[in-house]
């Protein structure tokens, strides 16, 4: 049934990505992104279209996909490692089941609340760009770039300051086992949903809370069917674009080196867009509803849900076995030198 299901939803992207004219001597990339027009995502990817298209005097165009083009997130991952498209813009939540170790990133509380150093991790990492890009290409895919669209805000219809507010409590999560295992730790009781529910759940009283940046809750409105903003300080939301390497490793050296230069290049770039959406998106939502609550939690508070998270570490680890104890402690070394 499940081969099945994926038959159908291959031909359906293959008939949608049928449907875009190609010019007889372009080379035209896909290009999907998890999120809507005008977000932080599809900031990224416009800004890579250009910059792609201007290098090769328009020898290659590049179509974006936003949020259900061509299904969930995870279709668009396989999709990737089909070559139906070349690049998809996917969180890390969403690689779970395709590439267990790449679960590291939804630890609780392993990045500093530095954003200029967590830019830097994710830019420079040799964890990241070596060692676990082993493992996406043991799955097919080729790791282009990392970076964090901003901190994990949770809206909520009551206020949450320790363990025992969230008894009870039905925090709607990404389909991972690290987030789910992340917010049992912390005393909700987490539920999976698609995103594109989210709202309605929320809406219904289905789930009690969500967790997303800030732009993300401004774009999809959660904050209209929830009453408190909680900054916990536990995640970032990184973000990651993969290739398929079927496609990726047929590229001529130029090719490659042209990609991988020009999302290097944008680091800068989408670390203004983020700071930027971050700051104006929480002032359309103060001005929207004046009424909505602003938490943030103090050093002592996180500390104590910092405390309940470290057994999430140890899930991650039995999850992602030997190799994954060996991406986290390589890892938490870079953090803690790029930190000092």
């Amino acid at each position: 049934m499940n081969s099945i299901l994926k038959s159908l939803k291959t031909l359906t992207a293959a008939m949608v990505l049928g449907t875009v004219p190609l010019s007889a001597y372009a080379e035209d990339w896909k290009f999907a992104i998890e999120e809507i027009p005008g977000s932080i995502m599809d900031a990224y990817a416009q800004e890579f279209k250009k910059r792609i298209e201007t290098k090769t005097d328009g020898d290659v165009t590049i179509t974006i996909y936003p949020m259900g083009t061509l299904g969930t997130p995870t279709d668009t991952v396989e999709q990737a490692t089909d070559g139906l498209i070349q690049f998809t813009n996917v969180s890390i939540g969403n690689l779970g089941t395709i590439v267990p170790e790449s679960q590291i990133f939804l630890l609780p509380y392993l990045f500093p609340s530095d954003a200029k150093a967590v830019s830097n991790i994710l830019s420079n990492s040799e964890t990241i760009y070596s060692d676990l890009n082993e493992d996406f290409r043991k799955r097919g895919l080729e790791v282009l770039t990392m970076y964090s669209e901003g901190p994990q805000v949770w809206t909520t219809n009551k206020e949450i300051r320790n363990p025992d507010d969230f008894s009870n409590f039905k925090m709607r999560v990404m389909v991972s086992p690290i987030l789910l295992e992340t917010y049992k730790n912390m005393g909700a009781s987490p539920t999976p949903l698609p995103f594109g529910e989210v709202f309605g759940a929320l809406q219904l009283g289905a789930v009690d809370g969500q967790v997303n940046p800030v732009p993300t809750i401004e774009e999809m409105k959660f904050y209209e069917v929830t009453d408190y903003l909680i900054w916990a300080g536990e995640q970032e939301l990184v973000t990651t674009v993969v290739a398929g390497t079927d496609w990726f490793d047929t590229l001529s050296p130029d090719r490659q080196k042209l990609v991988r230069e020009t999302m290097a290049g944008m680091s800068g770039f989408i670390d203004g867009v983020v700071s930027d959406f971050n700051q104006k998106r929480l002032d359309t939502i103060k001005s929207n509803k004046p009424e909505i609550n602003l938490v943030v939690l103090s050093e002592e508070e996180r500390n104590v849900f910092r405390a309940r998270s470290e057994a999430t570490a140890s899930a991650y680890v039995d999850s992602a076995g030997s190799r994954g104890e060996e991406l986290l402690k390589t890892l938490k070394t870079e953090i803690a030198s790029t930190h000092q």
